[in-house]
């Protein structure tokens, strides 16, 4: 695409800032954010190519913030008669503005990943093809497998944003990723296994061979451990979180209640601890929408402002929440470059990128030596938060028992129950393998779901409930 988003209101940007001055009259805030986006899937399941999706849209959408209220019109034509009618929706929030909009901020953003089309280049038949031949690939490698479901999807985004102090800025965002999940069976038990692969780039690293195999070895390699897995036992024990994609429960039961939102409402854990020890010494969370490539990443958020590194937790400290615009105001404190929305339909709102937890000193044995009887999770499923209590229940999908500091057999059924901000407190070792996910993660949040980055090193928690079968 090369025709400017805005151009299509037909006018030039001057005369649509004007437009939005006037249309923000009287408010504390607001922004026109319009977009452009496509995205494609791919499914190879059963030895065939069993679906394929294309999707389009392009539309704006109009927000006008006045104090903790928020106006929102959205319409799916860049045209000035659906610009107006959106104009008299948003004008029923009521004026309260102070006179002066809140600084710019510096345009400090860099290209954090190239602007090429990944649903272009390579074109839908070089994909099925691979599709093809990863699946064949994948049956060859052990009579044990009995199904393989491949899924390739791709999106690229054109975002404009221009904001209530006159700035404009632009983002244009790929984003692809490769699942691969394998069933495999002995005698009448079957087990699954997936890995997955991804990020904010082309389909270049996805393709390419070795990459590939990589992820089919992963999947088949935690089908095989699950067939050999024993129920899980019932109880109380010390648990040693893998490195990597076990952030996704910090994310869940940490993260969620340090946006910005939720604290001003007083609705998560951790409102009014600001300054107080929230986790053990040591633990230190960040939240970082700069790494190059990432799946979390934006050069911008989607109110125009760039993203960056925020610490949340330093040292078991409580120190930050990811803001947005209108809680930053709200709260007097900075913006973060935390507004995220799902597309020009939606409000944005603090939204994570990529959150993790920053390494220790302790090597990964080390760690796991340390546990007489416990329980090590390497990797999990689907899982559910309680934001204002802190309490999670987590579902893991390969976990090995611990005993006498040695890995011991895989477990079926391990389900972990504990409480957010008490467990960080019960912190006792952190490995020196500091790693994010693969690029996998999805993150939903009030009906509106966004890509995002997890991460953290070998961990060791004590004292987790663990639920399984085995009393």
């Amino acid at each position: 695409m090369t025709e400017p988003l805005l151009a299509q209101f037909d006018c030039d940007e001057n005369q649509l800032a004007s437009q939005l001055g006037d249309i923000l009259q009287g408010a504390d805030d607001g922004e026109l954010f319009v977009e452009n986006a496509q995205s494609e899937s791919l499914l190879f399941d059963n030895g065939k190519l069993k679906s394929g999706s294309f999707d389009t849209r392009q539309g704006f959408g109009l927000r006008r913030v006045c104090e903790d209220a928020a106006g929102y019109a959205h319409s799916g034509e860049l045209t000035q008669a659906a610009l107006s009618r959106a104009a008299d929706a948003v004008q029923a929030v009521a004026s309260g503005h102070s006179g002066t909009y809140a600084d710019a901020p510096r345009k400090t953003n860099t290209a954090l990943y190239e602007t090429i089309n990944p649903l272009i280049e390579p074109d839908f038949e070089t994909k099925a093809r691979l599709l093809q031949e990863i699946d064949a690939y994948a049956r060859n490698l052990d009579d044990c497998i009995r199904q393989v479901s491949i899924s390739l999807a791709a999106s690229w985004q054109v975002v404009e944003i221009l904001r209530a102090d006159g700035q404009m800025a632009k983002d244009i965002r790929p984003l692809v990723r490769l699942n691969v999940s394998i069933v495999a069976g002995q005698g009448d038990r079957q087990e699954t296994g997936s890995h997955g692969i991804g990020g904010r780039h082309t389909f270049g690293r996805i393709v390419d061979e070795t990459s590939w195999k990589q992820c089919v070895g992963e999947a088949l390699r935690q089908a095989k451990v699950n067939l050999e897995a024993v129920p899980a036992p019932a109880g109380t024990f010390d648990v040693v979180l893998g490195a990597g994609w076990p952030g996704v429960m910090l994310h869940e039961a940490v993260g969620h209640g340090l946006e910005g939102d939720f604290n001003r409402k007083g609705t998560s854990a951790f409102a009014g601890l600001m300054g107080q020890q929230v986790a053990a010494k040591g633990v230190t969370v960040v939240d970082d929408g700069t790494l190059a490539e990432r799946r979390g990443s934006l050069s911008i958020d989607d109110e125009g402002t760039p993203t960056q590194c925020t610490t949340l937790i330093e040292d078991g400290v409580l120190v930050g929440y990811m803001q947005d615009r209108q809680n930053a105001r709200l709260m007097g404190m900075a913006d973060t470059g935390n507004g995220r929305r799902q597309s020009y339909a939606h409000i944005p709102m603090p939204r994570m990128t990529n959150t993790y937890m920053l390494g220790g000193d302790k090597e990964p044995e080390e760690i796991i030596a340390s546990v007489k009887d416990g329980v090590y999770a390497v990797s999990f499923g689907g899982g559910q938060v309680d934001i204002t209590s802190g309490k999670y229940v987590f579902g893991c999908t390969e976990a090995y028992r611990i005993e006498n500091g040695k890995i011991g057999a895989p477990l079926k059924g391990a389900m972990m129950i504990g409480n957010g901000p008490a467990d960080m407190k019960r912190v006792r070792m952190l490995g020196n393998d500091m790693a994010l996910d693969t690029g996998i993660g999805m993150c939903g949040k009030q009906g509106q779901g966004v890509p995002v980055g997890v991460g953290q090193p070998t961990t060791r928690i004590d004292a987790i409930t663990i639920g399984g079968t085995e009393g």
